[in-house]
């Protein structure tokens, strides 16, 4: 795509948004000073108008992605990650997958709110290490970046669709004392989806383990299915 034609995509996206959304996706997403968002900048545009453009623009070149990608608009950013997706799904080759993993991991920096985590992790890194060694699971579960050591847990979302829970489990111990209520709310997600999917007893067994000292919110994310006197029992109430 040349320089005016992915200036010509900006302005589309641009003209989707409004002020009032943008006003309410500064609020949402915690950009004040100190918040986990902080310095964000939205233009105000929806998560299903997003995912239109991208099914339009899916064959953008990978140099045109990181442009997106690089942006301070956090929709961009959001759009590049869209369209990222549909090329690794689409990709014919391990070639192909593994430049697209490689590229994602090389730009963590810039998957930095919640929403552009959980809308690429799985369906990237998770996808990409399903016959792999999970070993950069753990290097990014002990990242000092509160994204990466999302970018590990949600990346398990991966393996526990398929009913394998062993790597989620595995990295929510990494990850069972961190203070920051974004991985909190992850980790209980993810042990939530365990009990959906690969079985309550797989879920119970790990939460008898550690129900005691793992963080609240963790726990209330995690019980969240299970039976009323079963919430009760772990929360102590």
């Amino acid at each position: 795509m040349t320089h005016s034609e992915l200036h010509s995509l900006q302005q589309e996206v641009r003209s989707l948004g409004t002020t009032e959304r943008a006003k309410n996706s500064v609020w949402f997403f915690k950009t004040g000073p100190g918040q986990y968002g902080e310095g964000d900048v939205f233009i105000g545009v929806t998560v299903p108008s997003l995912r239109k453009v991208s099914r339009t623009h899916a064959g953008l070149s990978l140099a045109d992605i990181e442009t997106l990608l690089h942006s301070p608009e956090h929709e961009f950013r959001l759009l590049a990650l869209f369209i990222l997706v549909i090329q690794f799904q689409k990709a014919k080759s391990d070639e192909v997958r593994e430049t697209i993993y490689n590229f994602y991991l090389a730009n963590t920096q810039w998957i930095n709110n919640w929403d552009l985590v959980d809308s690429s992790a799985g369906y990237i890194v998770g996808e990409f290490l399903k016959d792999r060694s999970k070993k950069i699971l753990t290097t990014l579960a002990h990242s000092k970046s509160l994204w990466e050591r999302r970018i590990a847990i949600i990346s398990t979302f991966a393996y526990i669709k398929d009913g394998d829970a062993t790597d989620a489990l595995a990295i929510a111990r990494m990850l069972l004392h961190d203070t920051h209520d974004l991985i909190q709310k992850a980790v209980g997600w993810m042990l939530r989806e365990v009990g959906k999917r690969c079985g309550e007893k797989t879920e119970l067994q790990f939460l008898d383990e550690h129900y005691k000292t793992m963080p609240r919110t963790m726990l209330r994310y995690a019980i969240e299915r299970l039976s009323e006197e079963q919430r009760r029992r772990y929360m102590g109430k």
